[in-house]
């Protein structure tokens, strides 16, 4: 029990710091509601990409495997809710950075990395909506959902760690770090496994 505990802090503080240190900075005074809204937009998608693994994994205690698929799938749709809000309020508080970050041509190094994360999300949930109907196989799905997975953790992190906003340095710093780390790992063991048996979370899902 308490070792259950202790995770679920260390994960809410992974989360909960850098938003918090966010929202004290001194450069959201000279910003708009829509640009502020965008913004932690963004911290919360890069906060959900750090669950999303845990759950497919099955490495967060007290979720049965079959409730963490599930709420791996949700919170996918939230991560999407979360982006179209991120990507809508910028575009609202300036469409032509936003034209240039789109077509790669914004003179920002952390643009193409958002953009190209973004477009590897909607990919993902395409395939995961439609997936039965285009008729992708299991194994095509998962190669596929791995690989576009792989662009959206490396581009969100490099994207965040290039951005020099409202969030703190070192928290941020950190949950891009824990955000890796748990995409690295859970990917490996998945491609370690597949031959051998599902993920701890899969089998008990199945049962």
């Amino acid at each position: 029990m308490a070792r259950t505990i202790l995770i679920w802090v260390i994960l809410a503080a992974a989360v909960g710091v850098p938003i918090a240190a966010a929202a004290a900075s001194p450069l959201l005074a000279w910003r708009g509601p829509v640009y502020i809204l965008a913004g932690f937009a963004g911290i919360v998608a890069l906060g959900i990409l750090l669950f999303q693994p845990l759950l497919i994994g099955g490495y967060l205690p007290g979720l049965s495997g079959r409730f963490a698929r599930r709420a791996h799938l949700w919170i996918g749709g939230a991560l999407v809710v979360a982006i179209v809000i991120h990507v809508g309020g910028l575009w609202i508080t300036s469409p032509p950075d936003m034209i240039d970050a789109l077509t790669f041509s914004s003179p920002t190094p952390f643009s193409p990395f958002g953009v190209i994360a973004m477009w590897a999300i909607f990919a993902v949930a395409l395939l995961a909506a439609f997936r039965r109907r285009l008729g992708l196989r299991p194994r095509t799905w998962r190669i596929a959902h791995m690989l576009l997975a792989i662009v959206i953790v490396a581009g969100s992190v490099v994207h965040g760690m290039l951005i020099e906003g409202a969030m703190e340095t070192v928290s941020k710093a950190a949950l891009c770090a824990l955000v890796l780390a748990a995409a690295s790992k859970v990917m490996a063991e998945l491609w370690m496994r597949r031959k051998r048996g599902p993920l701890r979370g899969e089998s008990a899902a199945r049962q």
